[in-house]
């Protein structure tokens, strides 16, 4: 990439999409890029289904002919990793790890045994099994990146989250990997909409909403909240002393939360409990929980205005994205240049040293941001983003009843990567035990029995040597 004379712009930026098929985040992508004038240059798409990857390319040049569109961009499908990635300055990996036919097994297949889960991409037996499908993925992108472009800034946006980065890092240390997700972004909209109504304001921007975010991804707290040096911690207490039974709908979700709304009462019971503002969606929240509390049975789930996002629900709406995907090539359907609230382009942004920001990031707690978190578990927190470095924030140490709640989540960043790594079905299990969904729920022969199944659903996406570790 090369700057302009002036130095407020950059231009020639090679930016290589890993699941460049996508037909979601690959578009929100690309119109944020759209929209952003100090950048412009190439965006290298590659995807194993390359037809997707062609039909985006497509699109992308459609929507950089727009007369709107003030980032100029080239898209090009590449069909292998290597042409995506050489040369590349930024890569930008957003996959699905097998297909929601392997997710339909993560997700519901542990129902047999009354433990249910409102995502399974996360944690839980669907997680760890989504884990041991991503890791390998991950370790062979990991190792491209390094024979391929081992300079470059690596955006993840997979899940799960958490143990993508740990791999990427595991694989190639010397890796310049973060990861990005907007959960936090949705409880900063909450708080901007309790101020509002606080203060008889409107049009409070989430960004105006300062916080100090500790935690793992989609198990995330807030234990500052400011507006203008107002702190929102009482005020948001006051919320909910009014509206827990009630809750609270937010009709602006990005577009990938919308068909997933809660009214938000598993965050506003969780500040009960703690004293701090759980930072992610209710479906993500509960799944970190004992089980008894919120995923006891159906009928527990019900009462807390959460649902089980279901995989027929994901086949349904996967469909209909194909279908959108056609009329955008065909021109049927015409492209729409609009800001996604995602900050993605900007962090690339400030890592070309066009301006600086803070925003939180998932990354290794190698700088101790968060003092009660061993140094190589994967954490989110708050960084400052500037022209080639992220300089974490110190985010303090996690209260002691809240850390108890995320330390076995991050003892199974571990066991799993372990597991993955050497084919180990024991460690599974011993995740599995350790997985608050399941712990004194499950005795050890059923979760035995529950690994072979799972796994068994997902040979297909496993190395081969996982057969042998089945009954």
């Amino acid at each position: 990439m090369k700057y302009t004379e002036k130095k407020d712009k950059v231009e020639d930026i090679k930016i290589a999409y890993i699941g460049g098929g996508s037909r979601g985040w690959a578009w929100t992508f690309m119109t944020d890029l759209a929209i952003e004038e100090q950048m412009s240059g190439t965006l290298a798409l590659y995807d194993i289904d390359f037809d997707s990857a062609k039909k985006n390319e497509v699109i992308g040049n459609k929507i950089t002919a727009m007369p709107e569109a003030k980032g100029k961009w080239d898209y090009i499908a590449t069909e292998t990793i290597a042409e995506a990635l050489t040369g590349a300055d930024f890569v930008v990996i957003s996959i699905l790890p097998g297909t929601f036919d392997e997710m339909q097994s993560d997700v519901h297949a542990p129902e047999k045994y009354g433990v249910y889960q409102t995502v399974g991409d996360t944690v839980g037996p669907g997680g760890m099994i989504r884990n041991l499908r991503t890791i390998p993925m991950f370790v062979d992108i990991a190792n491209a990146i390094k024979a391929y472009c081992p300079n470059a800034w690596v955006v993840n946006y997979t899940n799960p989250m958490s143990v993508c980065v740990r791999t990427l890092y595991h694989t190639f240390p010397e890796i310049k990997a973060f990861g990005c997700c907007h959960e936090v972004f949705g409880t900063q909209k909450i708080l901007a909409s309790i101020v509002e109504e606080k203060f008889g304001l409107e049009n409070v921007d989430r960004s105006e909403i300062f916080t100090n975010v500790m935690g793992i991804n989609h198990f995330t707290w807030l234990d500052y909240a400011s507006y203008r040096g107002f702190n929102l911690l009482p005020i948001y207490q006051e919320f909910i002393e009014k509206n827990f039974d009630d809750g609270f709908v937010d009709n602006t979700e990005h577009w990938a939360n919308s068909s997933f709304s809660s009214k938000n009462r598993v965050k506003f019971d969780l500040f009960k409990q703690y004293g701090l503002i759980a930072a992610a969606g209710d479906r993500h929240l509960v799944e970190f929980m004992p089980g008894d509390r919120y995923l006891k049975d159906l009928d527990k789930i019900k009462s807390w205005d959460i649902e089980i996002t279901t995989v027929d629900w994901r086949k349904g709406d996967l469909k209909e994205r194909i279908e959108k995907s056609n009329r955008l090539v065909s021109g049927e359907e015409a492209v729409k240049i609009e800001p996604s609230g995602e900050e993605g382009i900007l962090l690339i942004k400030a890592l070309c040293g066009l301006t600086r920001m803070v925003s939180n990031v998932n990354i290794l707690n190698t700088s101790k941001q968060i003092s009660n978190f061993p140094a190589d578990a994967v954490v989110e927190t708050n960084a400052i983003f500037e022209q080639d470095a992220i300089r974490p924030i110190f985010a303090g140490e996690l209260p002691e009843a809240v850390a108890r709640l995320e330390e076995p989540h991050v003892q199974n960043q571990a066991y799993i990567l372990e597991a993955a790594t050497t084919y180990n079905k024991e460690l599974v299990v011993r995740a599995f035990l350790n997985e608050p969904a399941i712990k004194n729920r499950l005795t050890q022969s059923e979760v035995v029995d529950l690994v072979d199944e799972m796994i068994k659903n997902t040979l297909d996406y496993l190395p081969e040597r996982w057969a042998e570790q089945v009954k």
